[in-house]
């Protein structure tokens, strides 16, 4: 499986996840962390299960993100 047909190793949609939420909660303060994972969960098509990793463990900056 490759990003090339729509599909990520969960790995690497995990990370763009992280680096997308990171960024959202950096430039748009006046939304909630709650409603920042909300919108990750549809635009990543994350499971429940992955919500709640993402919810537990997100620091508000993630190094490594470009």
């Amino acid at each position: 499986m490759s990003s090339a047909d729509g599909i990520l190793p969960s790995g690497e949609k995990m990370k763009r996840t992280l680096c997308w939420i990171s960024e959202m909660i950096q430039t748009h303060p006046e939304k909630s962390r709650q409603q920042i994972i909300g919108e990750a969960e549809i635009r990543f098509d994350l499971s429940p299960k992955e919500c709640d990793f993402v919810d537990r463990n997100l620091q508000d900056k993630i190094s490594g993100c470009d």
